[in-house]
């Protein structure tokens, strides 16, 4: 059975952002749910919404947060599944404070970090975490690696064609 990811934020507002993680899977044919689930106004559905995670069919979990981003921690302290934190920029050091958050995790309790508003290699990352197990989806991401090779060689070949300053006011 294909395995699912479940995304998670804390907000409405990170909704732009934790999009990206969906788009990045659903290019990779991985089925998402996207939910608003707070750790600190809604705890007991976020805990719920962990819990009962692997027995709903996914195999990894997308929490975004911002400012203390408690979010990814609680969700990885209630399962085993993989847990991906993406810190959202905002506040008053823009994101700053969320990134130390997620990656400062407590010792038996990992969570993956990705960069500042970076949900899109969030997606990538479930992605590949699941293929581990999925010898098909290891192949789409090999497709998309060899796709965004030949965009990077296309680009060289324009440039070197052109020249740079054709290239820039193009």
């Amino acid at each position: 059975m294909a395995r699912k990811v479940l995304i998670l934020m804390g907000s409405d507002s990170d909704l732009k952002v934790m999009n990206e993680a969906a788009k990045a899977l659903h290019a990779l044919e991985v089925e998402t749910e996207i939910r608003i689930s707070s750790a600190h106004r809604v705890p007991d559905k976020t805990m719920k919404l962990a819990r009962s995670a692997r027995e709903n069919g996914f195999g990894a979990i997308i929490a975004g947060a911002g400012l203390a981003a408690h979010l990814p921690g609680v969700v990885a302290a209630c399962t085993t599944l993989p847990v991906i934190g993406v810190p959202i920029q905002g506040g008053a050091i823009q994101g700053i404070d969320a990134l130390y958050a997620i990656v400062q995790m407590p010792k038996g309790i990992p969570v993956a970090t990705v960069a500042v508003n970076g949900a899109f290699n969030a997606g990538l990352l479930a992605a590949q975490i699941l293929a581990t197990a999925d010898d098909e989806l290891a192949t789409r991401l090999d497709s998309y690696r060899a796709q965004l090779a030949s965009e990077v060689e296309a680009k060289d070949d324009k440039l070197q064609t052109i020249g740079v300053e054709a290239y820039l006011n193009n």
